[in-house]
């Protein structure tokens, strides 16, 4: 055979390479082979930190022209939203300014009429400043978790309200936070009168609906839509006149001798963040005569028995109860 006549080209495989089908199978089982072993072995956790690294300052370099212009945005817009707030503060507290001094009138006059009637002076309990922090990790409950506890005074049952009404109560002390039970909580229970109609109940949390029900009401009760409850006062926890939750619902059935009454909160209980808390009402009031009788006559008795053995303390006991 003649050599010319002999085909001297490459055979098709090294030619045109692998198949499209071939290249396919091995980037993919590539591609979960990569997958599997970063997830196992975190193979590219530091080629991802590497990256991440080296790109960072290119990325800023980039977010660098919106940031400016985002900045100058709000910067003219907050100047215009800022000379606003002010106007609407100054008229505030212009329409306020009448406001205060009717309120120190009548202040004055409740302080006299009180003095006529021989009354006791109204109770005035502490206040103390407190942050959240963070809520509670337990999914079935409604507490919240506040940066002051035990060693900054924090008392257990403390009230705790914001600038809406009340919040909840804490049940938990530890030495720098404390735990905060909120209303809402499926545990929580307040004692309320109705503003419209001073008719008295107990509104208790309903965590499922983030709110609270007024059970055991008549079925027939004077409850209206829009109806504001505020505390009590007759727990000695929570003072009295604080704004607690409205009348969102009145389902009056005739299979039940109660109304089904829903409430909505008037605290910001999911996105509040300064709250106040106050000294419970039962540690400011005054001791009742029955107990400060007891007590005198078991400090009598121990005086007496002390007395049998020191005749000199006897003696001056008995100087102090007759003078």
């Amino acid at each position: 055979m003649p050599l010319a006549t002999l085909d001297r080209s490459p055979p098709p495989f090294f030619k045109q390479g692998p198949s499209a089908f071939t290249r396919l199978l091995f980037f993919a089982a590539l591609a979960v082979f990569l997958m599997v072993a970063d997830t196992r072995w975190k193979v590219t956790q530091p080629l991802r930190a590497v990256v991440a690294t080296v790109l960072h300052p290119v990325e800023e370099a980039l977010l660098a022209p919106s940031r400016w212009w985002d900045g100058l945005t709000h910067y003219f817009s907050g100047m215009d939203e800022a000379r606003q707030m002010q106007a609407r503060a100054q008229r505030l507290l212009t329409a306020q300014s009448e406001r205060v001094m009717r309120m120190n009138q009548l202040e004055r006059e409740n302080a006299r009429l009180r003095e006529l009637l021989e009354l006791r002076p109204r109770i005035e309990v502490g206040t103390r400043a407190a942050e959240v922090l963070y809520d509670a990790p337990d999914p079935f409950t409604r507490k919240v978790v506040i940066d002051q506890g035990s060693s900054q005074g924090v008392s257990l049952g403390a009230p705790v309200i914001d600038e809406a009404g009340v919040l909840g109560q804490v049940t938990r002390v530890y030495p720098l936070t404390a735990e905060v039970t909120l209303v809402t909580d499926k545990d929580a229970a307040v004692p309320v009168v109705n503003v419209r109609t001073q008719q008295r109940g107990v509104a208790y949390g309903t965590p499922q609906a983030r709110g609270m029900e007024l059970r055991f009401m008549a079925g027939n009760a004077d409850v209206q839509v829009g109806d504001e409850l505020q505390t009590s006062g007759l727990d000695g926890v929570y003072p009295a006149g604080l704004p607690v939750a409205k009348v969102l619902r009145v389902d009056r059935r005739a299979d039940s001798a109660f109304a089904r009454i829903s409430l909505s909160t008037l605290a910001h209980a999911d996105s509040t963040r300064h709250v106040l808390l106050l000294d419970p009402v039962g540690s400011r009031l005054p001791e009742r005569p029955a107990d400060a009788a007891s007590a005198a006559a078991s400090a009598s008795d121990a005086a007496s028995r002390h007395g049998k053995h020191h005749p000199a303390a006897a003696k001056t006991a008995a100087s102090g109860a007759h003078p």
